[in-house]
């Protein structure tokens, strides 16, 4: 649904002088510089940002820049391709505000006309600085990072590139910026960046050391009223925290178990890859059920955004028990070594997105893997998401006419798509979870084909391993990533990807599960991971009888079909994503309605019948399905040695048991 846009509110006398005097007071304290930014090469004077988030609990975020400048003419950019959102998903739109000053004097600007990220302005004879104050308006809801929330009344995320501008054409690594923050009252505060000092006397301001704007961008912050800062594995060195602000006191509770997890988490991908590409590292957790579930990859930090409850409720730590695993998997994968084509030197260059696949798709294993060796999920339940992965892709009607690799390569359009209305037809981000299909696949097939002498395991010490480095950008390209594999066991890789990603198939690969040890088997008991989709998401989830997802929110009466399955029981009774339910076999619309619907059809020749809203129409639909309820699972193939139970078995020791 389209993003919810709200007035900009006055500040009011009090908060705008408080703003002027912290603006000023800061200015005082660095001198003006005759240093220009010419092309931005030999830049030696860094840009100076001032981020205020006085008033994150009003979700507006405040910042001033500062640039060295010479006269004439001088474009900045505000950032539009967003590492890690592989799309150009700047929210320049929550960009209010907007002034600059140089030489004592207010400056006219004006927009391109063609790049909408572009701001052109004249510097005026004399001037050696140039002032740029801006605020950014936090949407109270959204879709995704840039463009969702980044702030509750008791917490605030901030990404820099929230508030950046730069000069055009330079590249990132060629700029420094000198950042200082600004947080509400008492809270407190985690990031990868190094703070230089903090003023406790006067308003809090934080300091922290010039970094090039690379990793400014690179490193967000997680600040709120609560919150906790947790080492974790601290014999492992260089150093990794668990960084939590939550809405509440009591969400910060983590368990020993939990905590256990995540220390083992460091130790686990430090033995699957052997080494490690940052001076330390910070799990940043916003714990509200006012933003987005989900996480973006940073080089030593990730941003986590999980439900309020998570560490309180199991079923919300089922579902996101990858979570973490994930996002810290990209600091090695993604990070470390990223695709050639999200390389790029800026963030108005358009990144190409064609091996997600490998970026996100391998990453999606791994993270799945990295958890159940750590213990943030058992192999049982790692085995139910297994279950729930190759079933879906295998009942996806968009796989008849959508190849898996055009599903990277449109990443930023599928990204966007705000709802899951016809997301089986259209298909979706499948590389990740299909991507991950593959990858098990290839992990069981080097195990085939060396006798259980080597395993994907091998290809990522190969390939993202030692020498440990400090925070760098190695890029690949799909040869690379080939060879790197027939180096650990000769094979048509090349072939093989090919295959899966090229051609339209109306099966996802599921040889990894099958030449694994396991097969997928359909019974009416409950899948676990659908079951903790179902309570994180509010849906009812019956894509393997009806084909349809209903979506169930508080307070509305209806549920909405979220999605109906082309060629599914409810497809072919003429249902349309959109429609309301509203009964069921006559009696009002629930999920246990629904549910008892289904059985009672089982061996029944009678339809099930709903009564359904359209756009204020009702209509009665008559459902021919007769299969009871189904839900996948994988059970054991005692004819194959279990290759994808070795592919769970933890690779460090863990000294908690």
């Amino acid at each position: 649904m389209p993003r919810k846009f709200r007035g900009r509110l006055g500040f009011g006398l009090l908060a705008t002088l408080a703003l002027l005097v912290w603006n000023s007071g800061i200015a005082a304290q660095t001198p003006a510089t005759s240093e220009s930014l010419p092309a931005a090469t030999g830049q030696r004077t860094p840009i100076r940002i001032y981020a205020d988030l006085s008033e994150a609990p009003r979700r507006i975020f405040h910042a001033r820049l500062i640039f060295p400048v010479s006269p004439g003419p001088m474009t900045l950019e505000y950032p539009e391709w967003i590492p890690g959102e592989h799309g150009p998903t700047g929210p320049i739109t929550d960009l209010v505000g907007l002034r600059f000053m140089a030489g004592g004097k207010t400056l006219t600007w004006r927009r391109d006309d063609v790049d909408m990220y572009a701001i052109h302005l004249t510097i005026p004879d004399g001037a050696t600085e140039l002032s740029a104050s801006l605020d950014y308006v936090t949407p109270a809801e959204g879709l995704g990072y840039s463009s969702g929330p980044s702030a509750t009344p008791k917490l605030a995320v901030l990404e820099w590139c929230l508030l950046v501008l730069y000069p055009q054409g330079v590249k990132s690594d060629d700029l420094t910026y000198a950042p200082k923050l600004r947080l509400p009252g008492s809270w407190k505060y985690g990031t990868a960046l190094e703070t230089v000092s903090q003023d406790q006397d006067n308003d809090g301001t934080i300091e922290f050391k010039p970094v090039t704007l690379t990793n400014l961008i690179d490193s967000p912050v997680i600040a709120g009223e609560y919150f906790r800062s947790i080492p974790l594995a601290t014999e492992i060195k260089p150093p990794h925290r668990l960084d939590v602000a939550a809405d509440s006191k009591d969400a910060l509770n983590i368990s020993k178990e939990e905590q256990n997890s995540y220390d083992q988490l460091v130790r686990e991908a430090g033995a699957l890859f052997g080494a490690r590409h940052y001076n330390h590292y910070d799990f940043l957790l916003a714990l509200s059920d006012h933003m987005d579930d989900s996480g973006l990859e940073h080089h030593q930090s990730s941003d986590n955004r999980a439900p309020e409850r998570m560490f309180l409720d199991p079923v919300l730590m089922l579902n996101n028990a990858d979570l973490l695993s994930h996002e810290f998997t990209h600091s090695w994968n993604g990070k470390y070594r990223r695709p050639e084509g999200l390389a790029t030197p800026d963030y108005q260059k358009p990144m190409k997105t064609d091996l997600l696949w490998v970026y996100e798709g391998l990453t999606q294993y791994l993270g799945e893997v990295l958890g159940t060796r750590s213990g943030s999920q058992s192999p049982e339940q790692y085995r139910e998401w297994l279950a729930w992965t190759a079933a879906y892709l295998g009942n996806w009607p968009g796989r008849t006419w959508r190849p898996l690799e055009d599903t990277a390569v449109a990443a930023q359009l599928l990204y966007l798509v705000p709802n899951r209305q016809w997301r089986s037809w259209r298909r979706s981000v499948d590389f990740y979870e299909e991507g991950a299909l593959i990858w098990l696949e290839a992990d069981v097939l080097i195990r085939e084909q060396t006798q259980g002498k080597k395993s994907l395991d091998d290809f990522c010490r190969m390939f993202y391993g030692a020498p440990s480095t400090p925070p760098e950008v190695v890029p690949y390209n799909f040869e690379e990533v080939t060879t790197a594999l027939n180096q650990i066991a000769p094979y048509d890789w090349a072939g093989f990807f090919h295959d899966r990603l090229d051609a339209i198939t109306l099966h996802p690969p599921t040889r990894g599960i099958t030449d694994g040890g396991w097969q997928v088997v359909f019974d009416d008991k409950p899948n676990a991971f659908i079951q903790s989709v179902e309570e994180a998401e509010n849906l009812v989830i019956e894509n393997f009888t009806l084909g349809i997802d209903v979506t169930r929110e508080e307070g509305v009466k209806n549920g909405v079909l979220a999605d109906v399955i082309p060629g599914g029981p409810a497809a072919e009774a003429g249902l349309a994503p959109g429609m309301k339910l509203i009964t069921v076999n006559g009696r009002a619309w629930s999920a246990d309605t629904l549910h008892d619907a289904i059985r009672a059809a089982k061996g029944s020749a009678e339809p099930i019948l709903l009564i359904v809203e359209n756009e204020g129409f009702s209509q009665t639909y008559r459902v021919h399905y007769h299969g009871g309820e189904r839900y996948p699972h994988l059970e054991r193939d005692t004819s194959k040695p279990d290759l994808l139970g070795q592919t769970m078995q933890p690779l460090a020791a863990n000294p908690a048991q």
